[in-house]
């Protein structure tokens, strides 16, 4: 019998890109709210365009945040430090927006409810050491790589707005080989080739050799085709050439398409939005139960209905690999992880920030980062969920 065989993309951003930008002002705020006052309520958005950042939303809190600071500080960590980059800290205008969250809705989360409606998706599967798909967790490791080595002045030409994507094949559903890599990074005019009028092909080169083949290695082989700053060159870059907006890199910030999407965004919301922590209790869910070997591929779907907090519905997909039914791993569910937004709230500790947990999360994927202290990458259930597979 032949094998099936079929190509996979995904794509990641750095923390440079302007979406990206919008999505750490936006958890930058929630995180100055929850180190000062863990039961401020928080709804942020972040635009951003050429010279200009505007915050809006829904915050009500005790703490005192100085958002014009926040803002400068975290543009400069970024890399927008210098205005051949299009965009800098120093001189940007920043408009603060932000007034307090609707009575309406404050009277069914302050009952323990649901803060909106919404169904929210996890998965994990045995593609990777970290139980996400492959083409992800490889395109968010280039781009951090990216920004690594611009930070570190090992490629100092670099900019801060940049992308990643990684098409890999599969063989009858298990990962393979990296057939393409495309790679998009700013850069400064010092790599430009005077002749052509278009970014070198040395620091081409230099781009696949510092930041691909350290990342792609042992994925790729002779055939594997590089995508470098394929329009020629990437000078004009970051919110100069394009506005950013919080949430419009939701499946960036998941699992690269592998799955359904639930619809709703995560940075800027505190966890009493189901949209954020319950997704990360999915996320914790199937990560469990993936590790518990119930299953090799799961997908798990809670939805809620503002103002209650227990789900409205629980569903899994196991896509065939899973050792036992389905409805048994719905009771299982049920039976060993809390639901309610308070429950999930408690059980993976969302009140607390460090002051850049939430910021931490909004580049480079909520998921598959354990090593980052995300409690919903946690593993902690595995042992007692054994059993059922025995």
């Amino acid at each position: 019998m032949s094998k099936k065989k079929f190509l996979f993309t995904s794509e990641s951003v750095t923390e440079g890109h302007p979406d990206k930008v919008c999505d750490q002002v936006s958890d930058a705020v929630l995180d100055k709210v929850l180190s000062q006052d863990e039961r401020g309520r928080v709804a942020c958005e972040t635009y951003v365009t050429m010279g200009l950042l505007i915050i809006g939303g829904e915050i009500t809190t005790t703490a005192y945040v100085d958002i014009h600071k926040l803002c400068r500080d975290l543009l400069k960590d970024i890399g927008y430090n210098h205005p051949k980059y299009g965009f800098d800290y120093h001189t940007c205008a920043i408009l603060n927006a932000i007034h307090t969250q609707s009575p309406d809705i404050a009277m069914g989360v302050d009952a323990g409810g649901a803060g909106d409606q919404g169904m929210m998706m996890g998965y994990a599967c045995r593609e990777t050491p970290e139980l996400m798909p492959l083409p992800i967790m490889l395109a968010q490791k280039l781009c951090r790589k990216l920004a690594d080595v611009r930070k570190k002045n090992i490629l100092r030409y670099l900019g801060p707005d940049g992308k990643a994507q990684v098409t890999v094949e599969y063989t009858d559903g298990k990962p393979g080989r990296v057939t393409s890599v495309v790679l998009a990074s700013q850069h400064t005019e010092e790599v430009v080739d005077k002749k052509t009028d278009l970014m070198s092909e040395e620091a081409r080169r230099e781009i696949i050799e510092k930041v691909a083949r350290p990342i792609l290695k042992g994925h790729m082989d002779k055939d594997t085709k590089f995508y470098v700053n394929q329009t020629g060159k990437f000078l004009i870059g970051g919110p100069q050439s394009d506005t950013g907006m919080t949430g419009r890199k939701i499946v960036v910030d998941t699992y690269g398409g592998s799955i359904a999407h639930g619809g709703g965004a995560f940075s800027g919301k505190d966890p009493t939005k189901v949209d954020r922590s319950a997704a990360y209790m999915c996320r914790y869910i199937a990560k469990n139960l993936v590790g518990a070997h119930i299953a090799d591929r799961l997908m798990v779907q809670l939805a809620y209905v503002i103002g209650k907090a227990e789900p409205l519905s629980i569903m899994v997909d196991t896509y065939g690999t899973g050792r036992i039914s389905d409805d048994k791993i719905v009771s299982i569910i049920n039976d060993h992880f809390e639901l309610t937004p308070h429950g999930i709230i408690a059980e993976l500790d969302l009140r607390n920030s460090d002051g850049k947990r939430f910021r931490n999360t909004a580049a480079y994927g909520h998921f598959g980062r354990e090593e980052e202290g995300f409690t919903w990458e946690k593993t902690d259930k595995v042992k007692e969920l054994k059993k059922y597979v025995k």
